[in-house]
């Protein structure tokens, strides 16, 4: 199995110093156009880093590498070979699995199921959003929004905040994934910062979770259990919220968006998480 490192491509420099002769711009043309006769170029793309791996792992089964049936190398083992986060290497597992490519049996890995997949399976948007990067993007974010919202918060968003956990618990309770309660709750503590592009931006961070990569990922790890989890820790953010107390607050959202990530990094359930929901 020949895996390579992950890394992004280097760049090149040149001197473009007075002494150099590169730094004359007809000495440059004449430079690049020489090169250009025996240096083919392509057109760059910036690919995220969980796509890199997912191609190299596509490219082993198509090569016959890893067979229709056979179960591929553990996570903490492909990080290993390709110097990545254990994350990235799951992102890459799912992606794959949207595709077609492989299927996460639980308690017993991940088995590839297909050399070449159906033409109307899933394809997943070239830069689609990784859900971990997503989760990462909204903590920086909102851990600074609660801060505002616990410095001059109102009855009315208090109740709004409230409201908010009362549809979860009823989604809960109706044996639905509560997403319709989690987004009001983060947008309203948007709202009551008071800055209009930045609940935009959580708006739209928060509905990536529609992506496909991100529903199987829930598929896997969310169930009853960790929503509830999810619910109290909604309930500490309130509360601080409620006692205008700005650190405690930030302390709180962080807390709640880490074990967001870390629900989502936790070692492949035995059983389907949604069997147990």
């Amino acid at each position: 199995m020949a895996l390579a490192a992950a890394r992004p491509v280097a760049g090149f420099t040149c001197d473009v110093s007075p002494e150099s002769s590169v730094y004359d711009a007809r000495n440059w043309s004449d430079h690049f156009t020489a090169a250009h006769r025996f240096m083919p170029l392509q057109a760059v793309e910036n690919k995220r880093l969980y796509r890199q791996i997912a191609e190299q792992l596509r490219a082993l089964i198509l090569s016959g590498e890893f067979d229709v049936g056979t179960r591929l190398p553990a996570e903490r083992d492909l990080a290993t070979s390709l110097g990545v986060s254990r994350p990235s290497v799951r992102e890459a597992l799912i992606a794959l699995e949207v595709e077609g490519w492989v299927e996460v049996r639980p308690g017993s890995g991940i088995h590839v199921i297909a050399r070449e997949t159906a033409a109307t399976a899933p394809r997943l948007a070239p830069n689609a959003f990784g859900p971990f990067e997503v989760i990462r993007a909204r903590q920086l974010i909102e851990c600074e929004l609660v801060v505002l919202a616990a410095l001059h918060p109102t009855e009315a968003g208090i109740a709004g905040l409230h409201e908010a956990i009362a549809c979860m618990e009823d989604e809960l309770a109706q044996g639905q994934m509560p997403l319709r309660g989690d987004r009001l709750f983060h947008v309203r503590v948007a709202e009551m910062a008071e800055n209009g592009p930045l609940l935009r931006t959580v708006g739209e961070l928060f509905d990536e979770r529609t992506n496909p990569l991100f529903e199987q990922l829930g598929h896997h790890f969310e169930n009853d259990s960790s929503w509830r989890m999810a619910i109290a820790e909604h309930g500490a953010v309130v509360t601080a919220i409620t006692q205008h107390d700005p650190d405690t607050a930030r302390a709180a959202m962080h807390l709640h968006l880490e074990r967001s990530q870390q629900r989502f990094a936790q070692a492949w359930p035995t059983t389907s998480a949604q069997a147990t929901a």
